[in-house]
This record gives C-alpha cells, sequence and structure tokens, in this order.
C-alpha cells in the first residue's frame, strides 16, 4: 500500500479540488438565478410605471403619479434587500454544508491512505479544530 499511497493522495486532492470548484459554480449559478429573479421584478415594476404614465388622464392624476410610483419603488426595493439577504444566508448555507462533507470525504480518503500503516488516530486529531469549529453553534459574534 504504501507504494500506492501518493496516488491514493493525489486523487483525493483532485476530489476535494473538484468538490469546492462545483460548489462555486452551484453557488454562483444560485445567486445567478435570485438575480434574475429581482431583475424581473424592475421591468414588471418598470411597465408598471409607463403603464401608469399612459393611464394619466388629466394633470391632477400627473402629480399624484410620482409619490405612488416612490412608494412602489420603496416598498419594492425593501422586498429586493430582503430577497437577496435570504438568497445569500442560504447560498452560504448549503456551500458551507457542501464544504463540510467534501473535507469529511477528503479526510476519510486521506485517513484510508494511511490507515495501514497506524497512523490514522493521529492524522484524525490533526484535523480535530476544524471540524470542532464547523460543528459549534453559530451565534456568537465577535467585537
Amino acid at each position: 500500500m504504501n507504494g500506492d499511497r501518493p496516488i491514493h493522495l493525489y486523487k483525493a486532492n483532485a476530489q476535494l479540488q473538484l468538490q469546492i470548484t462545483r460548489l462555486l459554480q452551484e453557488s454562483g449559478q444560485q445567486w445567478l438565478e435570485a438575480m434574475q429573479q429581482i431583475s424581473a421584478g424592475g421591468v414588471l415594476e418598470t411597465t408598471s410605471r409607463i403603464h401608469g404614465l399612459q393611464q394619466a388622464a388629466d394633470w391632477q392624476a400627473l402629480a399624484t403619479l410620482p409619490v405612488e410610483v416612490f412608494q412602489r419603488l420603496f416598498q419594492g426595493r425593501v422586498g429586493d434587500a430582503q430577497a437577496v439577504a435570504n438568497a445569500a444566508a442560504k447560498s452560504q448555507a448549503v456551500f458551507a454544508d457542501g464544504l463540510r462533507q467534501a473535507l469529511v470525504t477528503w479526510q476519510e480518503s486521506v485517513s484510508a491512505t494511511f490507515g495501514a500503516s497506524g497512523d490514522t488516530a493521529s492524522f484524525a486529531q490533526l484535523f480535530q479544530p476544524w471540524t470542532a469549529q464547523s460543528s459549534a453553534p453559530q451565534g456568537k459574534t465577535r467585537k
């Protein structure tokens, strides 16, 4: 097994890199989809503003139009900000979970490679601080 160790380590590292690349691509795709939805909402709002302008029949209706538009735009931007925050939280959680799983799989592969020589316990202890951090509660913030 010692002669095969380098190829097994190389495979484990390559698999980890590919998993991280896949996670980054999926995260980017989620962001793209979220931004497309928000953009579509902006197009609908602009279309609504144009329609409101076309429907105004007198000066009084035109005078009230900017106030109505401002209120709708403000409400829409608050909704957009909430949608972006939700997309960010969801994307980050999925990415972090996927990264954790990729690292666990990588650690298992590398541990299996070194397992025949009895180094498994010391190798697992090497990664204990990182695995303990990922399972710690996320509620505390730094000052």
